[in-house]
């Protein structure tokens, strides 16, 4: 066993991450051994073909694959169907599925060894398969038939781990994976809640409120001044400011608990850009939806397409594996997408504690305890006590994991209770128009997100979806950006119950959510969702880069009323940096960059797009990098802050020589100053590094979890960077993980970047990737025989 050790170390920082990374990988010799291509265990033991067609007790169902290895799949009954879509995914994605279960249920130590230790400790202590649990319980009271869909799916997985052979990364690992269960499906569906949802930016901001005093608040303003909120004007509905007043943080932990705790949210960049466009706006008067989610870019990556034919329904797009039903997609009547709102839906609190109690409401009370054993793939096993309270899980570091630490803080997060989001994501894909739609939106609990939608008989349609809780602190609604006193019962969620069953009264009535109906166009891109708000929403957006960008070409685009799908396409991979169009004409006016030669002499010319042939763009992604560490590199080192705590680039963008910033003795003098040291270390990197265009840096990275050259996708020069609405982000590699483009009267267009075989010898596991690097489509409309599927009505 001990030659599986560096696999085991190499897998877990892309399990750390969920969907958010890949790790690093150095084999031993008998690693390459087993897995060399065309030899070895491991080749042998990759996956077979599945029949044409699956049968289960719910009835046949046809399960064939186009050229792209995209399931199409075609039952009378549901559960038939979904059995079939559970034995694709099973075919398909098995591993995937397998390590995010454990990710989430605390189990990566016993297959990868001591470093998923962290890891296992905190989902343990958090105790997502307890609230997976819970959901499934809720589900079989509520919907007895989607539970026995769910049942299906796992009978589905199950299958096809007992008659295909086990993918490659098994036999590397040397184990088996256990029974799929539908209590499996709700706690990935939890994982990807977490990746969107899960933030402990209160910690995060009370310790850079500590460090930074004074020039917090200009470095890291509550609000950006711009004027691209998702709703603009009479778009929507906003209502007045309602976020109540702020009242004094409780006690602050410590950085080690804080770092600990942030190091498992979700990797820098994760969001999404979507868009509806009404007919009146479009050359064929019929509305048209575009999605493409930003999350991490990894091989194979994080979503799976398919098709189905249900009874009564068509539907396609995308999934998660290991979740059965279309997350993103169009169906006969219509076609949806989501992007992340970024709401704030996890609060903190501190409490007195006295051993095994601690106060609440004036009273001590007894934690509620359990003990968990990690187990540890040859080392010893870990003993875990976990503690809960009236509010949920108490997250605190073991002993006998990282050494014995008073430091603590309570958790509720909306995703700890059941929820009905299950539910409303299989009631979309049946959806048969605007209002069916609207009423399966109601039930979306988690995560929160933008929804667009659009309909084959011209509706248009964007909400704020998700359950937001009202927190009160005597009687007041108060924003949840503090750590609360948990003991003094401050901030609490009105019908709330961890690992239960909510009622949900204290959060955000549906209606009183931002919505538009039949809008002519909304664009969103995490940006504000509205300038005033009802209700208190979220700690903080991301800057609106790429949500005014969108708007700047819709508003141009749409005002002749011949917006085409290719124009869509075209915005989607947009690559003009707005980033750019703010800070080279400072720079120009600060220093002589023509003194600095090739690539910087471009930038005067230079129109602002990030494309991988431009030797402006790579002039500027240099200087703005080396920018960025002349501002803030030995400022925040003095205040015990790391380059991780370095402000966003909205600010960072527009830091004029007046700030108060740079009366600090560690900081430049000025900006101009900043930028001339920014300056010469950019054009020693280029020299040193040899680059001539933006492609040379701009590489985007998709690594398998084992990170190996024959099982990662080869690195691709894409267009597009951080800001850009082509969206790319080489410091985490998060980008565009699916595109789509989906006209009611036209065809829909996608691209995966990568492929959608999980098989890493098979001849669709990255075959669409050199499309998604170059920003080409394909159509999303032939069935398994190539004939042209028209979802509005018959082939």
């Amino acid at each position: 066993m001990d030659d599986f050790d560096p696999v085991r170390r190499g897998v877990v920082a892309a399990a750390l991450g969920g969907v958010a990374a890949a790790g690093a990988l150095s084999p031993a010799s008998s690693f390459l051994e087993r897995f060399a291509p065309l030899s070895g265990d491991v080749w042998r033991a990759t996956t077979a073909d599945p029949p044409g067609s699956v049968d289960s007790p719910h009835g046949p169902a046809t399960l064939r694959y186009d050229g792209r290895r995209v399931p199409h799949v075609s039952a009378d009954d549901d559960r038939a169907l979904y059995h079939a879509v559970g034995y694709a995914h099973g075919t398909d994605r098995l591993f995937q599925l397998d390590l995010q279960r454990r990710l989430l249920r605390g189990r990566l130590a016993a297959v990868v060894g001591e470093a998923a230790l962290d890891s296992d400790e905190f989902h343990v202590r958090m105790d997502f398969a307890s609230a997976a649990d819970a959901n499934w319980t809720a589900l079989q009271s509520r919907n007895p038939e989607l539970a026995d869909v769910l049942e299906a799916y796992a009978d589905g997985v199950n299958a096809a781990r007992r008659g295909q052979r086990l993918p490659p990364e098994f036999e590397l690992l040397d184990y088996e994976p256990a029974a799929w269960t539908p209590a499996d499906t709700l706690l990935l569906q939890l994982q990807i809640s977490w990746t969107l949802t899960g933030s402990f930016e209160t910690l995060r901001r009370a310790r850079l409120r500590d460090a930074l005093g004074d020039a917090y608040e200009e470095l890291f303003p509550r609000r950006y001044d711009h004027d691209s909120p998702v709703l603009r004007g009479d778009t929507g509905s906003a209502g007045d400011a309602g976020a109540g007043a702020a009242a004094a943080d409780a006690a602050v932990p410590e950085r080690g608990l804080t770092d600990w705790l942030t190091s498992f949210e979700s990797p820098e960049g994760v969001g999404s850009n979507s868009w509806v466009v009404s007919g009146e706006h479009t050359a064929s008067g019929d509305p048209v939806v575009a999605n493409d989610p930003h999350l991490s870019l990894l091989a194979p990556p994080v979503w799976y397409q398919q098709h189905l034919d249900g009874p009564g329904y068509r539907v396609r797009g995308v999934t998660f594996p290991g979740v059965p039903f279309v997350v993103i997609g169009e169906n006969h009547a219509g076609a949806w997408g989501f992007t992340n709102v970024g709401a704030d839906v996890l609060d903190v609190y501190a409490y007195d504690v006295d051993g095994e109690r601690y106060r609440y409401e004036g009273e001590w009370r007894d934690f509620e305890t359990d003990e968990h054993t990690i187990e540890v793939a040859d080392g010893e096993d870990v003993t875990v006590t976990t503690r809960k309270t009236v509010h949920g899980p108490l997250l605190e570091r073991s002993a006998a994991v990282d050494g014995a630490s008073d430091d603590r803080v309570g958790v509720a997060w909306t995703g700890l209770s059941a929820t009905a989001t299950t539910d409303a994501v299989y009631a979309m894909a049946r959806s048969d128009g605007l209002e069916d739609f609207r009423e399966a939106v109601r039930d979306f609990d988690l995560p929160t997100q933008h929804v667009v939608y659009a309909d084959r008989d011209g509706n248009t349609y964007y909400k704020t979806t998700g359950r937001i809780p009202v927190r009160r602190v005597d009687g007041e609604a108060v924003p949840g950006r503090r750590v609360f006193d948990g003991s003094a019962g401050e901030g609490e969620w009105d019908g709330y119950t961890p690992y239960g069953e909510s009622t949900w009264e204290g959060f955000v009535p549906f209606d009183e959510k931002p919505g538009a109906v039949n809008p002519a166009y909304v664009a969103t891109a995490n940006q504000r969702v509205v300038d005033d708000p009802e209700h208190y929403l979220a700690a903080s957006y991301a800057a609106p880069f790429r949500g005014e960008r969108i708007y700047e070409l819709l508003d141009a685009w749409t005002g002749d009323g011949d917006l085409t799908p290719a124009d869509v396409r075209a915005l989607q991979v947009d690559a003009l940096d707005t980033r750019a169009r703010r800070f080279v004409p400072r720079l120009l006016d600060a220093v002589d960059v023509d003194a600095a030669g090739a690539p910087f002499d471009a930038l005067a010319d230079w129109d602002y797009r990030m494309r991988t042939d431009s030797d402006g763009a790579l002039a500027f992604a240099v200087v703005l990098d080396a920018y960025r560490e002349a501002l803030y590199a030995e400022g925040f080192a003095a205040a015990g802050l790391e380059d991780a705590d370095w402000p966003g680039d909205w600010v960072t963008v527009h830091l004029g020589d007046d700030a108060a910033w740079f009366d600090r003795a560690e900081t430049p003098a000025s900006a101009r100053a900043a930028m001339q040291t920014a300056l010469d270390a950019a054009a020693e990197r280029v020299d040193s590094e040899g680059w001539a265009t933006y492609g040379d840096l701009n590489v985007a990275s998709l690594d398998h979890p084992f990170d190996q050259p024959f099982l990662n996708y080869p690195g691709v020069p894409t267009d597009g960077s951080a800001a850009t609405v082509n969206n790319y982000r080489r410091d985490s590699d998060v980008g565009a993980s699916w595109r789509m483009v989906v006209p009611m009267g036209g065809d829909a267009t996608v691209v995966l970047p990568g492929g959608n075989d999980g098989d890493p010898f098979g001849p669709s596991y990255g075959d669409q990737l050199g499309a998604w690097a170059a920003g080409d489509y394909y159509p999303f409309d032939r069935d398994f025989d190539g004939r042209r599927i028209q979802f509005g009505g018959g082939e």
